[in-house]
This record gives C-alpha cells, structure tokens and sequence, in this order.
C-alpha cells in the first residue's frame, strides 16, 4: 500500500510538472503547454514570456505563434485574462523571438562542448557521407554554391540508404542564424557549414529550432517531428526525419490558430 501510495504522489509531481493543457489567450483553443507560451507579470507590473515556464506567478498563455501573439497585444488580451495592471512591451513579438534565437544558439553552443558539432566544408561532407547526421547547419548568409554542394552530399547520402534497402531519411538543414551568429555559438570563425552528430545535445538544439520555427510561421508540423535520430541507430530502418524550414522569419500575419 505504501508503494502504491508513493507512486501515486510521484505521478501526481509529474503532473503538476508538466501541468495540465491550456487555452490561448486569443483563440480560447485548449493546448498542451508544449503548444503555448506562458507569461507572467514581472517587476514592475511588466508582461515578461517565460519561454521555460518556470517563473512564479500566475500565468496566461498564447499560441506558439508569433501572429497570434501579436494578435494578443493588439485586443488588450494579457490585460483582460489577468485582470491587473499589466504593462504589455509593445515590441513583444520581437522580444520573444530574439529570447528563442539566444536560447537556440545557447543549445547549439552546448552541443558543441559535447563534440557533437563539426564544422568547415569536408568535415561535414565526411559526416552526412557517416550516416551519423542528425542536421546540417548552414549559415544564411553563406554562398549558394556552398548549398548546393551541401545538398548534392545530402542526396548521395540518401540514394546510399537507397540503395542498401533502407528506409529514407531526410536531414534537417537549419539555416537560419548568419554566420556571425554561428561563430559566437561555436567559438570560431568563418562558420559557414556544420554538422551535427546524433546525441542528447543535440535534440535539445533540434528541439528549441523547431520551436522558434514553428513561433515564425505558425507550422504546427515543424515543433512536431517525427521519430529522433538517437545515437546509435543512425542507420535504423525504423528512423523517418522530416523537418521542414523556411528561409527566415516571415512577417506575422492574421492568426489561424
């Protein structure tokens, strides 16, 4: 009975931790927390996203969308929802983006301290060639003709799975950040491809992409991937990795969430 007892209440921690769904603030939509971002009133009486949902206080959410968040601002929502003076950033949808773009380049910075990151044209043509890829990284401001030399390794290396009667798999190409930003996060110049090997660091990296993919344009498709790549079964038959990623950040439009 004990025993029981104690997994009740460890279940019970669980579920507090990862806390019940919510409804947006705009849309009224219930969500998992993963599909929202919290805010909290900070010092000051300033809305500040807590992006970790981590920060004390009670919270109001939105919509992983930069649209609908902007939608929020513009009806006075985080206002109304909380009901007490709020002081709302009227550069909000900006601010949230540039705490993803940190905390992402932060994960990368990670990965690279794990030895997951190997950078400069060969070596990541030596990795995808590996079928230790878990995603390529090429900074957006790099040439095309690097790209396009990039893409045809991307493609040898998926005919190979082809050709010995494995199931395809598309790696992820993040393109995103400029190459001054890769620099920072890797610690050294000229950063213009990377790769990166399959490891927990990594998904994390993966993970916070996908998210500020998915706060860009709204793709619920790109913060929901399929099965991981895991160290070790890179060549897993059952391994299907498919992630999209537009050019960059696309204005915020009407929300259709």
């Amino acid at each position: 009975m004990k025993a029981a007892a104690g997994r009740g209440a460890r279940e019970t921690r669980q579920d507090r931790k990862d806390g019940p769904e919510r409804s947006c603030v705009v849309t009224r939509v219930v969500k998992a927390p993963d599909d929202l971002i919290r805010f909290v009133v900070g010092p000051d009486d300033m809305l500040v996203p807590d992006l970790r949902r981590k920060l004390p206080g009670r919270g109001v959410w939105a919509s992983l969308s930069a649209a609908t968040v902007a939608e929020a601002v513009k009806r006075r929502a985080f206002e109304r929802s909380l009901k007490t003076k709020v002081v709302v950033p009227p550069d909000l949808v900006a601010m949230i983006d540039a705490l993803m773009v940190r905390d992402t380049l932060q994960a990368l910075a990670m990965s690279n301290k794990a030895g997951l990151v190997q950078a400069g044209f060969a070596k990541v043509e030596a990795v995808i060639g590996s079928g230790r890829c878990a995603a390529v990284i090429e900074a957006s401001d790099g040439a095309e003709d690097g790209r396009r030399k990039i893409g045809q390794a991307l493609r040898r290396a998926e005919l190979a799975r082809e050709d010995a009667g494995l199931k395809p798999r598309k790696v992820p190409v993040v393109a995103i950040f400029a190459g001054e930003d890769l620099e920072l996060a890797l610690g050294r110049s000229h950063v213009i491809h990377a790769a990166l090997a399959p490891g927990p660091a990594a998904e994390g990296f993966l993970s916070r992409w996908r998210r500020l993919v998915r706060y860009r344009t709204g793709d619920a498709g790109a913060s929901h991937p399929e099965e991981p790549i895991h160290p070790g079964s890179v060549d897993d038959d059952s391994v299907d990795h498919r992630t999209t990623e537009p050019a960059g950040p696309k204005a915020a439009g009407p929300s259709t969430e």
